[in-house]
Parts: structure tokens; sequence; C-alpha cells
């Protein structure tokens, strides 16, 4: 086995997220159910719901990418693979994932379709709603993937978003092999409900196969994954299946199981619930960041809480504290 570069190497849609207030009445009268995320699948969809946002920030998103970029503030070494074109938000979305200090790569893709965007709305109550166009990132392909960066993370990390097309699916599924061939770990996030309904016999293939070290869900996917509806028989059923399970339960705190052994954390206090987004891909780089340098499963879950804490206290899904202090003085 080769020594390692990167702690964590990421696979992800590559997307721009738009972030703007709203009301319950317009989550309403746009037809989307709140907290959840939908697809648009084309760029006139997508222009029309923009146009009727207010006010916005844009910033580089997309769950994986979030999650590289939170492991780099912690101090950590990343990289992210994933697609954007050749536009001015791929411009935008490659200068902001570099200056958080992940290595990112992948040549642009000329011509159409454009860079993914992400219409995000937050409520009053600091639920995000996503409406997600996903353009240029859909369209990555395994002729992308640099073998050479892959091989050379210790931890490869998946987002189950990306495995709804055709393209970025073949890709990761090298991507797997690769990094299994090299002796590294695998995780995998679920991402949402939406996409265990659509691919969860692919999912549940991928733990039975043995082709996942780290799984990551939130409560309610974990249930849909399972086919349970109480969490704790949803627990029992995947308690054999995966080497490490690791489960958010927003306020009731995470848990994690492993070979067994259980481990749950509350959820770390917050001053004001502001905006959700980002919780769970912040979340995932503490975690992620911790079991990478050597830690406890237990101190590994607390450095997650942390970070989802700090992230739900603003807007948007990247840190607005010096992540790497903040965290070494919550853990003492």
């Amino acid at each position: 086995m080769t020594s390692t570069t990167y702690d964590v190497v990421a696979i992800g849609n590559a997307i721009v997220d738009i972030l703007a207030q709203a009301e319950d009445s317009f989550i309403e009268e746009i037809g989307v159910a709140k907290g959840s995320m939908q697809l648009m699948f084309s760029p006139e969809e997508a222009d029309a719901l923009y146009a009727k946002m207010g006010p916005g920030r844009e910033v580089s998103g997309g769950s994986a990418s979030n999650t590289v970029a939170g492991i780099a503030a912690l101090g950590g070494k990343t990289a992210f693979i994933g697609q954007v074109a050749d536009d001015q938000l791929g411009a935008v979305f490659a200068h902001d994932l570099r200056a958080a200090g992940v290595d990112f790569a992948t040549a642009v893709r000329p011509g159409q379709p454009t860079t993914a965007r992400c219409l995000i709305f937050v409520t009053p109550d600091g639920q995000r709603t996503m409406n997600t166009f996903l353009g240029a990132s859909q369209f990555l392909p395994a002729a992308a993937l640099d073998e050479q960066v892959i091989a050379s993370g210790a931890i490869l990390y998946l987002e189950g978003y990306l495995w709804d097309p055709e393209e970025p699916r073949a890709a990761m599924r090298k991507a797997i092999d690769i990094a299994r061939a090299n002796g590294r770990k695998v995780a995998f996030t679920l991402s949402d409900v939406f996409c265990i309904s659509r691919h969860g016999d692919d999912f549940r293939a991928l733990i039975a196969d043995g082709l996942i070290d780290i799984l990551f869900a939130n409560e309610n996917e974990l249930l849909a994954l399972c086919g349970h509806e109480a969490f704790e028989a949803a627990v029992a059923h995947m308690a054999d299946k995966v080497p490490l399970l690791v489960v958010t339960r927003s306020e009731k705190g995470a848990m994690a199981l492993s070979n067994g052994a259980r481990v749950e954390v509350p959820a770390e206090p917050i001053e004001k619930l502001v905006d959700t987004t980002g919780a769970g891909d912040m979340f995932a780089a503490g975690f992620l960041h911790g079991q990478a340098r050597g830690k406890s499963i237990e101190d590994s879950l607390r450095l997650g809480a942390i970070c989802a804490a700090e992230i739900i206290q603003h807007y948007g899904a990247r840190a607005e504290v010096d992540l790497k202090k903040h965290a070494e003085a919550k853990l003492g």
C-alpha cells in the first residue's frame, strides 16, 4: 500500500448554491415539500424559479464538496472530483473550492449544459428547501477520474445525489474499484430519501457486496433504506451489514455502530437555528476528519456535531469562524 497524500478524496455534484430567504407560503406556492430536495430538468425551469427568488448569495456547494471544504477548514488535506461547465458559475465554483484549500483539477466541460446550480429557500425556522438543476455535473465521465489522486486518499467519499445520472454512476463504481485496489476505505452518504427511492436497490447491493466501509444516513434515510418504521429496528437491521454506520438525528444527536459497539453523542447546543443547509455535510466533515486523524468514534462524532452546530447558526454551508480553532476549543 502506498502512502497517502489526502485524508479524504470526494466525488460529487459540482454545484453553485444560490440561497435566499423565503416564507412558508412561498414554499407551498412552488409545490415543493418543505425541507426536501427536488430536481429541475431544464435550464428554463431553473431560470423561471430563479426569477422568483428574493435577494440571494452565491457560493460553491454540493454535498461532497461542502464536506471536503469543511475537512480542509479543520486542517485536513482534501481533493474533489466533479464536473463544471466552461462558464461563469463554473469559475465561481472552482475559485471558491480552491480558496477553501481543496485540490480541484477536474477539466471543465465545454458547451451546454451550464454548471449545476441549487436554488435554496430558507424559511424562518431555518429549514432549507432545495431545487437543483444538475447541469454539467451529471456528465462526469469515468475518464475524468484522476486515478493517482483516488489511490492516494485515505478515504474515498461519495454522495448519493450523484448516483442518479448514468455517467457519474459509472465513474463512482470505477473510483470504488480504484480505492479498494489500493487498500483505501470507501465512505458513502445516502444524501436524501428520494435518492433511496430511485436507487435503493443499488445502494443495498453496494453494502451487501462489502464495498462500503462507512455509511452516512440521517434517521429518515436509514428508515427508507431498511424499509422499517422504527429507528431501533432499522439500526438492528444494519448492525451486521456495514463496518461503520453513522446516523445523524437532528436535535437528538448522532450515533455510530461499529462491530456491534454503539456510540451516541448529543447535539451541540446552539443559540439560534438559522439555516440547516449543509448540516449533514459538515457533520460528515468533522467525523471523517476525526477518523482520518485516528480519533475514536466518540470523538469523531463529537467533532461532527460541533461542525454541524456551527453551520446551522448562519446562512450557507461554509464555516464563518476558524473551524479548526473552534473545534479544538470545544473538544478541550
